[in-house]
C-alpha cells in the first residue's frame, strides 16, 4: 500500500493466492505481469495510475477469480485478455475512463457474477454487448425451467448517457432485464440531449435512427441591397446532425450561423447575411450529417437595387436611421502602409455595446461600389492598408442597419510616388477632410489645422511645393513637428511666403495657355 512502485515486482512467490497493490503509482500492466504466479486467485490493483493493459497481461492466470482495477486511468480494456481467465467471477472497473464497450466485450466472461462499469465515460452502448454475454444467453435458455442459475450483478450508473436513437436498444434492454441479471442501480439517467437531461431511462421513449433530411421554405430569394437576410433550412434527423453552410465551396464562418432544435428530431439552422450586397448573390448550401449519412439543400439569393432613393456616394443605406444612433470616427494612427481608424458609438448606438455590429465601407472616393467589412461587437478599430499612391479614398463607419450620417465618413488622399528609391515613409501622405476643411500632413513639409485661416489653406497647394524644392535643412528641421504641436489658428511655420515673416502673398494665378506640370501633389486632388 502506498509504495512508490513503478512496475510489478518480479520476485513474487509462485504459491501466492492473493495480491493487493494499491496507491503505488503503477502505470501499466505489461505482458505476463503475473506469469510466475499461476496459483493467483485474487488480484487488487485499485487506485494506481494504470493507463495501459497489455492484451496478454493476464496470461498464465487460469485460477484468477477476482480482478479489481478501480480508480485507475484506463480508457480502454483489451477484452480478449479475459480468454486467459475463464474462472473470473468478479470484475471491478469503476472510476476509470472507459468510453467504449465493444460488442464482444463480455463474450469471454462466461462465469462472471459481478461486473462494475459505473462512473466511467460511457455514452452509447449496443444491446448486443449483453445479448452476446454467456450469462444472459443462459438465462434466456433457462426461462420457464427449474434449472437454477446464479445471479449476476451489473453496475452501469453514473455514466454520461446520450439518450438518442443510438441508445434505443440498450434502453429497451435495461427496461426488460430481470433476474438472474440484477442491476445495482436501475435508475440510469440521461445526460444529453438537453431536453432529456436528468430523465430516467424508464421515462424516455427513443425512436429509430434516421438519415438527415434537409428542406427550406424558400429556395429562391430576391432582396434589395442593404437588407439583412436570414437564410433558413430545416433538418429532420436522428441522432441530432451536424449542420454547416457553404458558399462558393467555402465554409462560412460559424458566428453568422445559429442552429437550434425545434423538436425532438428537427433542428433549424439560420445563416445571417447583414446588409446584403450584389457580391453576396449566389447559391448557399445547407448541409447536415450524422453517422448514417449526409444531405443538403441549396438556396439561391439574388440581390436587387437599393430600397432607399438617395444613397450617399458608394454607400447603400441599410435601413431607416434610428434617432440618436451616431458613430464618431477619427484617424487614430498613420503608418507607412495606410491608416488606422477608430470609432465610438454614441447615444442609442451604444445602448448595448456588447451586441452592436458595425459596417465599414472602404474604397476609392469616386468608386460606385466599395468593399464592405462587417465588424463584430467589442471591436472599434480597423487598419486600412496597401493603399495606392496619389489616390483619394473614402471610409465610412455606421451601426449595422443604419445609413451613415454626417461625420461618419473620412476622406483622405495618399501621397505621390516620387521614386522607387525613396523610402516607403515618403510614399503615403494623408489629407483628411474634417468639417469641410483640408488637413494636410505630408511628412515634414507642412500642416494646416482645422482652425487655420482660409488664406493659409489657399496658399498651401502653391507655397508648400516650392518649399519642398528649397533648402533641405529647413525641411528636415520641421520633419519632427506634428499636428498636435501647432497652436490653434496659427499660421506660424506653415505656409509662409518666401520673402519674409510678416508679409502676405496673394494666391498665385496660372498664366493663360500655360500647361500644368504632370506631377500633382496630394492636395491638388481636391
Amino acid at each position: 500500500m502506498s509504495a512508490l512502485l513503478r512496475q510489478i515486482p518480479a520476485n513474487i512467490p509462485q504459491d501466492m493466492r492473493k495480491i493487493r497493490i494499491e496507491n503505488s503509482h503503477l502505470t501499466e500492466l505489461p505482458r505476463g505481469s503475473f506469469g510466475n504466479v499461476s496459483a493467483l486467485e485474487y488480484l487488487w490493483l485499485n487506485f494506481n495510475n494504470i493507463t495501459v493493459m497489455h492484451i496478454k497481461s493476464l496470461e498464465y492466470l487460469p485460477a484468477l477469480k477476482e480482478l479489481r482495477l478501480q480508480g485507475n486511468k484506463l480508457s480502454s480494456v483489451p477484452w480478449t485478455a479475459f480468454q486467459d481467465t475463464p474462472a473470473l467471477k468478479i470484475l471491478d472497473l469503476k472510476h476509470n475512463r472507459l468510453d467504449v464497450l465493444p460488442e464482444h466485450a463480455l463474450r469471454y466472461l462466461p462465469n462472471l457474477t459481478y461486473l462494475d462499469l459505473s462512473s466511467n465515460q460511457l455514452t452509447v452502448i449496443s444491446r448486443d454487448v449483453f445479448y452476446s454475454w454467456p450469462v444472459y444467453q443462459r438465462s434466456q435458455r433457462a426461462e420457464g425451467q427449474i434449472e437454477a442459475i446464479s445471479n449476476a450483478v451489473l453496475a452501469l450508473h453514473d455514466n454520461p448517457w446520450i439518450c438518442d436513437c443510438r441508445l434505443r436498444g440498450f434502453v429497451q434492454f435495461i427496461k426488460s432485464v430481470g433476474p438472474p441479471i440484477i442491476l445495482m442501480n436501475s435508475y440510469l439517467t440521461c445526460s444529453s440531449p438537453k431536453f432529456r437531461a436528468g430523465k430516467f431511462f424508464h421515462e424516455v421513449e427513443l425512436n429509430s435512427c434516421m438519415k438527415p433530411l434537409t428542406s427550406a421554405l424558400d429556395t429562391n430569394l430576391t432582396v434589395p441591397v442593404g437588407l439583412n437576410v436570414t437564410l433558413t433550412c430545416f433538418v429532420q434527423a436522428s441522432p441530432s446532425p451536424a449542420v454547416w453552410w457553404t458558399y462558393a465551396l467555402k465554409l462560412l464562418r460559424p458566428f453568422n450561423v445559429s442552429t437550434e432544435p425545434i423538436s425532438e428530431e428537427t433542428v433549424r439552422s439560420e445563416l445571417l447575411i447583414p446588409a446584403a450586397r450584389p457580391a453576396d448573390a449566389g447559391n448557399y448550401t445547407c448541409t447536415a450529417a450524422n453517422f448514417l449519412g449526409n444531405t443538403s439543400v441549396a438556396i439561391t439569393l439574388r440581390v436587387g437595387v437599393p430600397w432607399a432613393s438617395t444613397p450617399a456616394p458608394g454607400w447603400a443605406p441599410i435601413g431607416p436611421a434610428e434617432p440618436g444612433a451616431h458613430v464618431e470616427v477619427r484617424i487614430a494612427k498613420q503608418t507607412v502602409y495606410g491608416i488606422t481608424l477608430e470609432w465610438f458609438a454614441a447615444a442609442a448606438a451604444a445602448a448595448e455595446p456588447g451586441e452592436t455590429w458595425y459596417t465599414l465601407l472602404v474604397g476609392r472616393y469616386d468608386a460606385a461600389q466599395k468593399d464592405a467589412i462587417y465588424i463584430g461587437p467589442g471591436v472599434n478599430t480597423y487598419s486600412v492598408t496597401d493603399l495606392l499612391a496619389a489616390t483619394k479614398y473614402e471610409v465610412c463607419v455606421a451601426v449595422r442597419n443604419q445609413a451613415p450620417r454626417k461625420g461618419q465618413c473620412v476622406v483622405f488622399v495618399t501621397g505621390s510616388d516620387v521614386s522607387q528609391l525613396e523610402q516607403r515613409e515618403k510614399l503615403i501622405h494623408i489629407v483628411v477632410i474634417v468639417c469641410a476643411m483640408v488637413l494636410a500632413v505630408p511628412a515634414g513639409m507642412y500642416a494646416c489645422t482645422a482652425e487655420a485661416r482660409p488664406g493659409c489653406l489657399a496658399r498651401c497647394p502653391g507655397a508648400c511645393p516650392r518649399r519642398r524644392r528649397g533648402g533641405q535643412a529647413q525641411a528636415a528641421g520641421s520633419k519632427e513637428s506634428t499636428l498636435d504641436s501647432l497652436p490653434a489658428g496659427s499660421e506660424d511655420g506653415l505656409c509662409r511666403p518666401e520673402g519674409g515673416r510678416g508679409g502676405r502673398r496673394p494666391p498665385a494665378r496660372e498664366e493663360p495657355g500655360k500647361t500644368r506640370p504632370p506631377h500633382r501633389n496630394s492636395a491638388d486632388l481636391y
